[in-house]
């Protein structure tokens, strides 16, 4: 072989070699970059994927803590009703929130509180003869059912020592009603209780026998204890009723004079002597035997009828419509110079004149009376719709003092006939159209009618006072009276308004 021929052999193998491990460079390059890449992904794979384990993990915990605190939350809120459902059980509500918000508990003098003090005749004797357990809960029983009792009258229990169970009506709020809401308390038990004895004598079983005493006057109400706290009241009325219980006789409710003085037109009552008592000298005693002849449905007298229900209602009202009137005094917008605390009282007035005279009884009263008093207390609560407002705030407060749900409705329809333009059908509803508009004939028209104008205008119901003149004379010529009682009051006057506002113009 040639030297030449070796060259070219050389050369070609130099180049090969040179070719050979260039791609292999290239390739290794290539191998390298893509697994690179896929490292790479894979490495952000292996983030995110440690990133969503760690989120997870955060969220397990988050949730955990949330579950303890929930768990341990509830826990509190739990203990937390517990306690104030066992300090209302002790307190009265009002009481129960005072204390729970300020921590403390201001006693308070109440004018006119019932008290009622009953005792299991021969209680002493009963206790040597009879099984202790038993003992126990035969008067869980009978203090269970009493409870019950006041409760239903609105009267608040104050203790129990012994075989003595102690109630007062007229607190912790106040009411003109508590005397009768005691007796009618007192007359339930004693007819529970001789229901008992009637069964008791059935099984041949003791025959428990209870005297009542009652006293009304004044009292003072508070909260004694600190770690054992209870609600308790003070005073001779206390005492008086101690007393009356004591003086009393088995199966018979024996009230003071001061209790028969404000119950005696609903009851009958049977004088029977005097009590001396100390500085106050001697009290008068009567047993109550059951409800008046006309208060009554049965001949025992010990069912009341719907007359004994009116009239009692009617009591009802004098402290419903002190609350209200008080409501509208300090609640009603100080830029209602026309419907204010006046113009509700003008109209509770008109509405009892008209009625009388139309010839209401006393159940129409008392709803008339009642819609009259509420027909602009949603004025508190808005000014273009006040009507409706009222209803809703009559339907939540007239339950609170006994009203049924017919008499509720029949207040609502009388409320919502007041709006204007009036277009009432009945009798009552004439009649409270009438005494709310009663000011058309009255001789303060001109400044009850400045009063209207000037409250108008500040809601942006009328631009002008001679707009309103004008309104005004278009409005009382066409409006006429309902009833004819409120024409032959109003009419005339109302004539002469007219052609005072002709003369204005």
């Amino acid at each position: 072989m040639t030297l030449n021929s070796l060259n070219i052999i050389h050369l070609y193998t130099t180049d090969y070699t040179s070719a050979l491990l260039i791609s292999l460079r290239e390739n290794a390059l290539n191998f390298i970059s893509e697994n690179m890449i896929v490292l790479a992904v894979l490495q952000l794979f292996l983030l995110a994927l440690m990133h969503l384990w760690y989120k997870w993990k955060l969220k397990k915990q988050k949730k955990e803590i949330e579950n303890e605190f929930y768990d341990k939350n509830q826990e509190i809120i739990l203990q937390k009703d517990k306690a104030e459902k066992l300090l209302s059980n002790l307190l009265p509500q009002q009481t129960a929130e005072e204390l729970q918000s300020t921590g403390k508990v201001s006693s308070r003098r109440f004018r006119m509180v019932t008290v009622l003090f009953s005792d299991i005749h021969g209680f002493t004797k009963i206790v040597e003869q009879m099984n202790p357990e038993d003992l126990i809960d035969e008067l869980d029983k009978f203090f269970m059912h009493f409870d019950t009792i006041v409760e239903k009258f609105n009267i608040e229990k104050i203790k129990t020592v012994g075989d003595a169970y102690m109630c007062a009506g007229g607190i912790p709020n106040k009411n003109r009603t508590n005397p009768i809401e005691v007796i009618l308390a007192a007359m339930e038990i004693q007819q529970y209780m001789k229901s008992m004895k009637i069964n008791s004598k059935a099984g041949k079983k003791g025959i428990w026998g209870l005297r009542i005493g009652v006293h009304t006057g004044p009292v003072i109400a508070g909260v004694v204890g600190t770690k054992k706290v209870s609600y308790d009241i003070w005073g001779d009325t206390v005492n008086t009723a101690s007393r009356m219980e004591s003086s009393g006789s088995v199966s018979e409710i024996n009230i003071s004079g001061m209790t028969y003085m404000l119950i005696k037109d609903f009851f009958i009552c049977e004088y029977r002597g005097r009590m001396p008592v100390k500085y106050k000298g001697n009290i008068d005693m009567y047993f109550v035997k059951g409800f008046k002849p006309n208060m009554s449905s049965d001949l025992k007298g010990l069912v009341p009828n719907q007359h004994f229900q009116t009239q009692f209602q009617m009591l009802r009202y004098d402290d419903l419509e002190e609350v209200i009137l008080t409501k509208l005094e300090n609640e009603l917008p100080k830029n209602l110079y026309y419907h204010n605390l006046k113009h509700t009282i003008d109209v509770i007035t008109e509405v009892e004149i008209i009625g009388r005279k139309e010839g209401l009884s006393d159940a129409e009263m008392l709803i008339i009376k009642t819609a009259a008093l509420f027909h602009d207390t949603g004025f508190i609560l808005s000014y273009n719709e006040h009507e409706e407002c009222s209803v809703k705030m009559a339907r939540h407060i007239l339950p609170k003092y006994f009203y049924s749900e017919q008499q509720i409705n029949e207040i609502s329809n009388l409320i919502m006939h007041t709006k204007f333009p009036p277009q009432p059908k009945t009798k009552l509803e004439m009649i409270i159209c009438d005494a709310d508009l009663d000011y058309l004939g009255r001789t303060d028209f001109i400044p009850v009618s400045g009063n209207l104008y000037r409250e108008l205008k500040e809601h942006g119901k009328i631009k002008s006072i001679d707009d309103w003149n004008r309104l005004q004379i278009k409005f009382i010529e066409n409006h006429q009276y309902f009833t004819e009682t409120a024409r032959n009051m109003r009419d005339v006057n109302k004539i002469r308004q007219l052609d005072k506002l002709r003369e204005l113009i």
